[in-house]
């Protein structure tokens, strides 16, 4: 095999008994081409590696080249992680998105933060939702030549002229067109809405909801979510908060829609995001009602299955005498939920004192209140002189995906340090966080 003038990918780690470690491959080394075929980026590698022969072109760190033959099963994995992870350049967003809540962030931040994606390759690695308007007819056709599944679709409208005025793109009302395209191709795909008051509420999101509903079965569930507004939207487009009366009638147009597709579908399809009960002042939805929890990370049913975990795991567990100090701090919208439940802790185990903190979005301005933008400025001024018991439990939505760092660049040892406190990452279960506040204590 030739070597070629292409582009080459860093190989960063190499899997401890992987093929790839059988065949001598080292990190460092770089990936050239695979079957005599140009490796563009991680669509082509991961649909190139798939087949059970593969011919793999290696140049190592002393220039040499190898052309390495590997026989092994369909779809086993090389075993090799890259540098980059997408093994190209990332795609930035050329829509000016009137919500868009990076221009709303507050000067002075680390500059990745700023950095608009919209890169489909983040939807199948990540989760990532994109809006289609800035992949070419060339991308569309990868999706469905790889068959890559599921992407997450940022639609917020059907609605082609109201879409292009809402995403400040004039391509982006043929977003129909788009989505007929992976449905005909049976790609799977998600899809949200950020719902703006005014502009694509009301008889706007009935049409949406009717409109992608028709790509049933590929598109599995869709998410309404309400627009963060920051107090850094000087020169933005007005945007109003939504109201309790907005919030309910946000509810009664999803559970409408639910009832006519699950009697059609089996499927309650169209979900609403945990803010709007907490807004409306209405309880969760029961665990069935979220088919599975589809979009679980995008704050939908995310209370209901924690509060369920937490109720399984507290019944499981005996009271005792254990005598426990500890601390915790949230965001305003789940503050009222761990405040109960800090209460039953109490009751169960009359020793364990669990002071439970809401902490105000000062970075972010008043109407931010979920815990996943909650800085470390604002826990270390507001904490500074409050009791903390033996530690502090933060969730660990409040991290970066780096998982040492808050939204603002301190890292949760300098928060550790300024309050003097040790501080326990507590994942997102119920369980773990029964688990988080009674370790430890000393026996009376």
């Amino acid at each position: 095999m030739e070597k070629k003038n292409n582009q080459k990918h860093r190989i960063s780690v190499v899997a401890p008994g992987s093929i790839a470690q059988e065949m001598g491959i080292e990190t460092g080394d770089y990936l050239l081409a695979i079957n005599d075929q140009e490796v563009k980026d991680i669509f082509d590698f991961l649909y190139l590696s798939e087949d059970s022969y593969l011919e793999v072109l290696i140049e190592k760190s002393d220039g040499n080249t190898w052309l390495l033959e590997i026989d092994k099963d369909e779809d086993e994995p090389l075993g090799v992680t890259f540098e980059n992870p997408l093994m190209d350049d990332y795609k930035s967003c050329q829509n000016h998105c009137v919500f868009c809540f990076i221009d709303q962030m507050p000067p002075g931040m680390r500059d990745t933060l700023y950095f608009k994606d919209d890169d489909s390759r983040l939807s199948f690695m990540q989760g990532n939702y994109v809006t289609l308007t800035n992949m070419s007819d060339e991308d569309i056709d990868r999706i469905i030549r790889y068959h890559l599944t599921p992407i997450n679709i940022s639609v917020h409208t059907t609605n082609p002229q109201l879409r292009c005025q809402m995403l400040h793109n004039r391509f982006a009302g043929n977003i129909q067109e788009r989505l007929k395209r992976l449905y005909d191709a049976q790609i799977e795909m998600n899809a949200q809405i950020v719902l703006c008051k005014g502009y694509n509420d009301g008889e706007e999101l009935e049409r949406t909801i009717h409109d992608l509903a028709a790509y049933l079965p590929y598109m599995g569930s869709l998410s309404v979510v309400p627009v963060g507004l920051t107090k850094f939207r000087q020169g933005l487009t007005p945007l109003e908060p939504f109201s309790e009366q907005d919030a309910r009638e946000v509810l009664q147009i999803i559970h409408k829609w639910q009832n006519i597709l699950l009697k059609a579908y089996d499927t309650h399809f169209v979900h609403a995001s945990d803010e709007w009960y907490i807004l409306a002042g209405l309880p969760f939805p029961e665990e069935d009602s979220y088919d599975g929890y589809p979009q679980i990370e995008n704050g939908v049913g995310m209370m209901t299955s924690f509060l369920n975990e937490f109720d399984c795991a507290f019944e499981a567990v005996k009271g005792d005498l254990v005598q426990r100090t500890l601390s915790m701090a949230t965001g305003k919208l789940a503050f009222p939920y761990f405040k109960t439940l800090s209460e039953r802790i109490s009751e169960k185990f009359p020793n364990t004192t669990l002071y439970v903190y809401e902490i105000e979005n000062d970075y972010f301005g008043p109407m931010i209140t979920v815990a996943g933008l909650i800085t470390g400025t604002d826990l270390m001024r507001q904490l500074r002189d409050k009791p903390l018991g033996d530690k502090l439990c933060l969730p660990s939505v409040m991290l970066r995906a780096e998982g040492d760092r808050f939204l603002d660049d301190i890292t949760w040892k300098e928060l550790e340090n300024a309050l003097q406190v040790p501080i326990e990452i507590v994942k997102s279960s119920g369980e773990d966080f029964v688990n988080a506040v009674l370790s430890g204590g000393e026996r009376k």
